[in-house]
């Protein structure tokens, strides 16, 4: 029991980094509420899994190549830049407009899908806390203990999800208008940051 509540603390660890989508979730919920926020948080995990899976198939290597690593990159700075300029432009609506009216529930997690998706710091996450785990169970797991922990990082994963979701939301009801705004604001200058630097690894590697 110890270890599998060590790797719920994994998942958590994976996830509680400042990064995109914990910015991208105090935006949403600060606009949108707690369901929006769990959204964004909820397309992550989804891509999490997908990169779990790709790690355990063994396709990493195709993502080492410099094309594939280029378009990543590039890809992940238009997602980021862009998602980052809308919520800059969104954030007068702040106090303007009721719950869930910005956005809908399908973008909201599609939104966190790619942004997660298209992050090669993801990859690169999964690549060594992941890798190591599956090299581990050759000597030291079954395939179900396998399983059994892989579920344990994912169930971490989603109780940050749903922390961050209730914290953002909550600020929401807590704060002033003008501080809500200026929060949203400077989480698309966070998310644009995040998404310069995407754009300056696309660029070393192109060229």
């Amino acid at each position: 029991m110890s270890v599998f509540l060590s790797y719920i603390f994994l998942g958590l660890s994976l996830a509680a980094p400042i990064g995109p989508i914990n910015a991208a979730q105090l935006d949403r919920g600060i606009k949108n509420g707690f369901f929006h926020a769990w959204l964004i948080g909820l397309g992550s995990v989804v891509a999490d899994i997908i990169y779990m899976c790709l790690v355990y198939l063994g396709m990493v290597h195709f993502i080492e190549i410099p094309i594939v690593k280029a378009f990543l990159w590039s890809f992940g700075f238009f997602v980021l830049t862009y998602t980052g300029i809308e919520s800059m432009i969104s954030a007068g609506q702040i106090g303007v407009t009721t719950r869930g009216e910005v956005e809908s529930k399908i973008k909201t997690f599609l939104t966190g899908f790619l942004m997660a998706l298209s992050n090669p710091l993801t990859i690169l996450f999964w690549l060594g806390i992941y890798g190591s785990i599956i090299a581990k169970t050759a000597s030291n797991f079954t395939m179900n203990q396998l399983a059994t922990y892989s579920f344990a990082i994912i169930l971490g994963l989603l109780l940050w999800d749903v922390s961050m979701a209730a914290l953002s939301s909550s600020f929401r009801n807590l704060l002033t208008t003008k501080l809500l705004k200026i929060i949203s604001i400077l989480s698309g200058l966070s998310l644009i940051g995040f998404g310069l630097y995407f754009g300056i690894q696309a660029y070393l590697i192109i060229f």
